[in-house]
């Protein structure tokens, strides 16, 4: 009997402390001022996740020291650790900074210019012929009419064109280069999470990156982009480059 006494008071004891340390946090998540919808807030410690409604709300569980996380394609990552004055707080606002606009795909094609411009003498004759003809200063007394007024000299432009088209130098094709994973990284992960998360100096962080990006599952993460995933990647790449360090130490 007494058994069963100290076991209830203690399951009582432990929801009594979870529910001191737990609380539904409410916010709302804007940009200079402006509500976000489907902003995806994420609990990383508990590993709970919710979405904002259209007025930029959320209502999430968490304890102290839980993170959260932010995220949405359109704007920087944005992480919050919970402090006791979060969970005191009636709301939480949090703003979130826009990406700049990337520019879509480029493909620069080469035009070919043809090598050498044709003209039809005749033709250009003919015309010249008409020209005179419909010439009204034949006319005039004393005007000599033996030119065409203002006539147009069709070979040296012939030649001119064709010393530009001469001078035209052929360019391959230029692609704008697709994003690797180094550009991936520095896009959706914060600067301080190497240090405070995986505990990363600068010096190790560029040996680290490398690691990640000469393993293969870095090409599905470019594929199919996911912060979450990125992170757990991350993080399961640092325990290897630890371990490595450790070794290579000894």
């Amino acid at each position: 009997m007494k058994v069963k006494l100290l076991t209830t008071i203690s399951f009582f004891t432990y929801q009594i402390s979870i529910s001191q340390t737990e609380k539904l946090l409410q916010g709302k998540v804007t940009s200079n001022n402006i509500p976000l919808n489907k902003v995806e807030v994420i609990n990383k410690t508990a590993k709970t996740s919710t979405t904002t409604n259209a007025l930029g709300e959320f209502a999430i569980s968490v304890s102290v020291k839980d993170s959260l996380i932010f995220f949405s394609k359109d704007f920087f990552f944005t992480r919050l650790k919970i402090t006791k004055e979060n969970l005191e707080a009636t709301s939480l606002i949090v703003n979130m900074i826009p990406r700049p606009e990337e520019l879509d795909e480029v493909v620069i094609t080469k035009i070919n210019f043809p090598k050498k411009i044709e003209y039809d003498a005749e033709a250009i004759n003919k015309i010249n012929i008409e020209r005179a003809n419909n010439d009204l200063t034949r006319y005039i007394p004393g005007f000599n009419n033996s030119t065409i007024a203002n006539g147009m000299n069709i070979g040296a432009i012939g030649g001119g064109l064709f010393g530009l088209f001469k001078r035209e130098k052929e360019e391959p094709k230029k692609k704008v280069p697709e994003m690797d994973f180094k550009k991936l990284i520095a896009t959706s992960i914060p600067l301080d999470f190497f240090s405070k998360d995986l505990k990363l100096s600068l010096d190790e962080k560029e040996l680290f990156l490398q690691l990640c990006e000469s393993d293969p599952r870095s090409k599905t993460l470019l594929e199919h982009p996911n912060i979450l995933s990125t992170m757990d990647f991350l993080y399961t790449k640092n325990e290897e480059f630890k371990k490595i360090n450790s070794e290579n130490k000894n």
